[in-house]
């Protein structure tokens, strides 16, 4: 999957790592960007058309998808990340709402458009999803979750000749940890890694130095090798 060329839509696309993804698409020439946000802004790039996208709203998603002609890569990037001590199940809720079933929604009302195009889906996970970060834990449930959703939607969805990349983050300077005192890799970096691992089919993008630690071991490993076999089951079923 190049990018040059290609319809391209990011959600959460006005700020931090969305922003960066949009501009990434762009400088890899992206015939048309689709900035999606909840409060969308307007870019003197002709090739961006901003799309008003609250990922929880279904009508906001279904008028989305009326706006776009075409589709190639669909990134879900947009999410919520609440520091919390899983005391208030409604902080759980959000998460959930937001970082699984927004993009499961999201995914589902794109895939006609995606299955004629033999597209691509990129889940922007976390390495929270292997390892929970305790002061954010209902962010981590959430993106284990996701992360189990982009595996099982690899699976299904290959029979339809779309790939499904999960893009598991280490720190990134953006608003939701800039306080933390720890190592951080920059939007435009990991917004650049992430479209290369698009272009190079890695089925798992590892984009910035703390998850590139990870990496080696994921892939060649016991979980990795499960989730390969599992997914046989979904080939077996659809050649009986």
């Amino acid at each position: 999957m190049q990018i040059t060329d290609k319809a391209v839509l990011v959600t959460g696309a006005n700020r931090g790592l969305g922003r960066a993804l949009v501009e990434e698409a762009l400088r890899k020439g992206a015939k048309r960007v689709y900035a999606a946000a909840r409060q969308p802004i307007a870019h003197s790039d002709g090739r961006v058309t901003p799309i008003t996208l609250d990922v929880t709203n279904a009508a906001q998603i279904q008028a989305a998808v009326e706006m776009v002609d075409s589709l190639n890569i669909l990134i879900n990037n947009a999410g919520v990340g609440l520091y919390d001590d899983l005391s208030e199940r409604s902080v759980l809720e959000r998460h959930i709402e937001v970082n699984l079933l927004g993009t499961y929604s999201v995914t589902q009302s794109f895939l006609p458009l995606l299955t004629r195009s033999q597209g691509a889906i990129v889940n922007v996970s976390s390495l929270t999803a292997f390892a929970a970060l305790p002061v954010m834990p209902a962010y981590s449930i959430s993106k284990a979750a996701m992360f189990s959703l982009t595996q099982s939607l690899r699976a299904l969805l290959a029979q339809h000749h779309i790939s499904v990349h999960a893009v598991l983050t280490g720190p990134v300077d953006t608003d939701m940890v800039r306080s933390l005192d720890i190592p951080k890799a920059s939007p435009e970096s990991v917004a650049q890694a992430i479209f290369n691992g698009v272009e190079t089919g890695e089925e798992d993008i590892f984009p910035d130095a703390m998850s590139q630690l990870m990496a080696e071991g994921w892939r060649g490993g016991a979980a990795k090798a499960l989730e390969r076999q599992n997914a046989a089951l979904v080939q077996a079923n659809n050649a009986a």
